[in-house]
């Protein structure tokens, strides 16, 4: 039986649409996003008789899962994203588009981008998700989210800065406040960021500085749930609870923020001061859904068939972090790497299964790879179809798996050496400050309200910002 998505196809060759870019001999797949699930289907509808339009905002391609080090001073954002284009610069049926979607024209079959309007036959939505500051989007300005390269260098900035802050720093009290570093969310991102600020600060930054004893720095990593990785096993959430309490992070269970400021975070009614917010307690999927005219989950994303479709469209396909998946067992699957390059490999074959004739495949099942967390430069938790690690061995093994995934040979030896350069070393090469002549630090303008820090020497610099500004 020929399905809708083939007749939709087959119609495509013969009907192109006046004034696109396209000639129109080949159907028009657009995909939007350039992360794992959108570059693996472009990439494996290489050779298909399709013309490929690539979009994303960004003119790079990231790996995520290893962009706290980033944030942290371990690697430079070259080593973890590759330009879009040279990833598919081989792919003659390919085109990359840099720019910002703000919709889609279901009924005349267009892609907004911008001031232009680009013609689809398929349509890939692989949008990704964003920072969910649930309904306090005011907090983004003091705690930045971890999910561009723009956030981790903007991270890696604010720590920093708040070192350099302290050693210059007379009163007591505040040099304590710009040396305790808080990190909301105890997820994988979570952890992982935890262990290495610890790291960064005890380690790396140790032997740096003359006023002030980088080791004595604060690291306080606060979950509103019972436990740690709520999503490994038990075994293994406390492994990492004990691993990251032996490294000195006062972990705050059970507790919720009320409040996050250019001063600090509000843990239900106890105030911390703090010179550093990170936010790594949720996601929001993109307004796909808003682009479809569909109702969202919680998040944001949107609910998808067991062919990755949302119901009643036949030319669309949500994948990765935008899409609503659940497993057999009825859960959603995880916004994580291996889930979101398994779903653009099914759309892809689904399209090209529709482009040859042959039969749709089966339903989208994921396989699971298992899920990865490391804590510092000595333990990791791995748990893997019923198999639980721990450990060093499991370091290792987190270490390997993502190296493997890296992209080009290139980047694994670099962060290979960077990793061995650290692990014996105890430095970190990348601890660059950099945006100083074009980012205004929220926290140094919030200084520069009257009440925000009384102590006189802030009052001087304030009326020297305030006049500036004037």
């Amino acid at each position: 039986m020929v399905s809708r998505l083939t007749q939709l196809l087959e119609q495509s060759r013969l009907q192109p649409v006046p004034g696109d870019d396209v000639d129109g001999r080949c159907p028009r797949v657009i995909t939007i996003g350039a992360g794992f699930a959108g570059l693996t289907v472009a990439k494996q509808l290489a050779k298909a008789s399709v013309d490929i339009t690539l979009i994303d905002r960004e003119n790079h391609h990231l790996f995520q899962p290893l962009l706290y080090q980033v944030a942290t001073a371990g690697l430079s954002p070259a080593d973890i994203a590759w330009p879009i284009r040279g990833l598919v610069r081989h792919q003659r049926n390919t085109r990359v588009l840099l720019g910002e979607v703000t919709g889609v024209d279901r009924v005349c079959k267009h892609v907004i981008l911008e001031n232009y309007n680009i013609a689809y036959d398929v349509l890939v939505l692989a949008t990704g998700a964003t920072h969910s500051y649930f309904g306090n989007d005011s907090w983004a300005v003091h705690a930045p989210g971890l999910k561009t390269i723009d956030d981790a260098t903007d991270i890696r900035r604010r720590l920093l800065l708040a070192f350099e802050r302290a050693e210059m720093e007379s009163d007591a009290s505040e040099r304590e406040r710009l040396l305790t570093i808080v990190i909301i969310g105890g997820g994988p991102t979570g952890v992982e960021m935890a262990g290495a600020v610890v790291e960064l600060a005890r380690m790396a930054l140790a032997a740096d500085f003359r006023s002030i004893d980088p080791k004595h720095t604060r690291v306080i990593l606060v979950e509103a749930g019972p436990r740690l990785l709520a999503s490994f096993p038990e075994s293994l959430s406390n492994h990492a609870e004990q691993a990251l309490r032996r490294l000195g992070v006062d972990i705050r269970l059970k507790q919720e923020v009320t409040q996050c400021t250019a001063t600090g975070v509000t843990l239900g009614d106890q105030n911390v001061p703090a010179g550093t917010l990170i936010w790594a307690a949720g996601v929001a999927a993109s307004p796909a859904a808003d682009w479809l005219a569909v109702e969202g989950d919680r998040s944001g994303r949107v609910l998808v068939g067991d062919d990755l479709r949302p119901p009643g469209m036949d030319d669309v396909f949500v994948i990765g972090d935008t899409a609503l998946v659940h497993d057999n067992a009825g859960k959603p699957l995880p916004g994580i790497a291996p889930v979101a390059k398994q779903q653009g490999a099914y759309v892809a074959e689904f399209i090209q299964a529709c482009l040859t004739g042959k039969d749709e495949p089966p339903s989208f099942c994921y396989r699971d790879q298992g899920k990865l967390a490391t804590v510092g430069r000595k333990t990791a938790v791995i748990a893997f179809k019923g198999l639980q690690i721990k450990g060093r061995g499991a370091w290792w093994i987190w270490g390997l798996a993502h190296i493997y995934f890296l992209i080009s040979l290139r980047n694994r030896l670099i962060v290979i050496t960077q990793w061995l350069w650290s692990y014996v070393s105890f430095e970190r090469g990348a601890r660059l400050i950099t945006g100083l002549r074009t980012t205004q630090e929220p926290d140094r303008l919030d200084r520069c309200d009257d009440n925000a820090h009384p102590s006189d020497k802030q009052k001087a610099d304030c009326t020297v910002e305030k006049g500036r500004k004037n």
